[in-house]
């Protein structure tokens, strides 16, 4: 296996760009690849043109990249796996009331696993992508690590607590050590033509941001057969839900009743058919349970050490304690409430020093 030779995924953005042009600039074989995962035509929802990530504008983009360093550049169409791996799960979590985080499901299963195959039939060590995050190998441990980068505001380790170890150890992050306005810096330095691209800020296959028009439009003939339910407000029927796929825990605005105060909801029960919604001090808990659960940077977490649990993306980051632990499922104590804990959504905890320590799927919190 060439340990010089790097497949780059390239979106077509320019932090991608950027970490392309920088492994070439370090003397690595740099082959781009643009993975085409959905169609607006598939998933709806597109805008006046098609500019956004998959789109022909992000595959010309990379293309023209790639051409002004010499960089072979390759589209490997992904759509068939991306449906079943990532859309499938996207609309089966809805059906079942809890909060799904795509972007997750899609960094270990696409962007790597199926990347990696690639990887592997190009004869290339490793992969790379304009993720803002840090991997290293710990020589003590023997153990890959994933850490925060250097701009707060821009780190997405949080989305990447499900790489495994193989992953980790085939992975490169050119751009863990710079801040975003470095990097459009150094995409201006290098004449890139994506210096200016704005970045994306929705999910990518639902472009208009509007779920339930994704839902409706996916599995019509599923959507029309869920059944209106009771909104319960403490222990009474104060309204009717349209439907448990169109809410999530924390939604305050679109649930059609008035109370005079602003009112969020609680619990989604599937079982029941019901939507529980409380006030504002309501949706805080002190306890999250997570399972599907990913160790990174450690082998295991201890009982009684002290952790920051992120349960969103945008999260800053609360203090907690491990209550239990094991293979596949993790309880911990936030020392202060927690606001909207969602079920379908991801939890990862972090040391002080940014690592990430274990990832897991919110299965609920008490």
């Amino acid at each position: 296996m060439n340990k010089n030779r790097v497949i780059v995924a390239m979106s077509g953005g320019v932090d991608s760009s950027v970490a392309a042009a920088l492994l070439h600039e370090q003397g690595y074989e740099v082959i781009g690849v643009t993975m085409k995962t959905w169609g607006f035509m598939e998933v709806g929802g597109a805008p006046k043109h098609e500019s956004g990530c998959c789109s022909l504008d992000a595959i010309f983009d990379a293309k023209n990249v790639a051409n002004k360093f010499n960089i072979p550049h390759y589209t490997v169409d992904f759509t068939k796996a991306f449906e079943e791996t990532v859309i499938d799960n996207f609309v089966d979590e809805y059906l079942s009331g809890r909060t799904p985080n795509p972007c997750v499901i899609c960094n270990r299963k696409i962007k790597w696993e199926e990347l990696l195959l690639k990887a592997d039939a190009l004869d290339a060590k490793y992969v790379a992508t304009g993720h803002y995050a840090i991997v290293d190998y710990d020589e003590t441990e023997d153990r890959y690590t994933l850490r925060n980068s250097s701009d707060n505001r821009k780190d997405q380790s949080y989305a990447l607590w499900g790489l495994t170890q193989e992953s980790l150890s085939r992975t490169l992050f050119p751009l863990g050590n710079y801040t975003k306005p470095e990097v459009r810096k150094l995409a201006e330095k290098f004449g890139l033509k994506t210096a200016g691209k704005p970045d994306s800020q929705e999910i990518c296959f639902v472009a208009d941001n509007n779920y339930e028009r994704f839902l409706r439009e996916r599995i019509p003939d599923v959507i029309d057969k869920i059944p209106e339910g009771d909104m319960i407000y403490h222990g009474e029927k104060v309204g009717i839900h349209k439907g448990i796929p169109f809410y999530t825990v924390g939604q305050r605005k679109g649930l059609g009743i008035a109370m005079g105060k602003p009112i969020y909801v609680k619990k989604i029960d599937h079982r029941t058919n019901t939507v529980e919604v409380g006030d504002k001090e309501e949706i805080s808990q002190k306890k999250l349970f997570a399972d599907e659960v990913n160790y990174v940077s450690t082998g295991n977490l201890i009982n009684g050490e002290k952790v920051i649990a992120k349960i969103r993306y945008s999260d800053k980051g609360s203090l907690a304690t491990v209550l239990s632990s094991n293979k596949n499922e993790f309880v911990i104590d936030f020392d202060e409430p927690k606001s909207a804990i969602t079920p379908g959504q991801s939890v990862v905890l972090y040391n002080q020093d940014g690592f990430v320590l274990a990832g897991g799927v919110i299965k609920y919190g008490e």
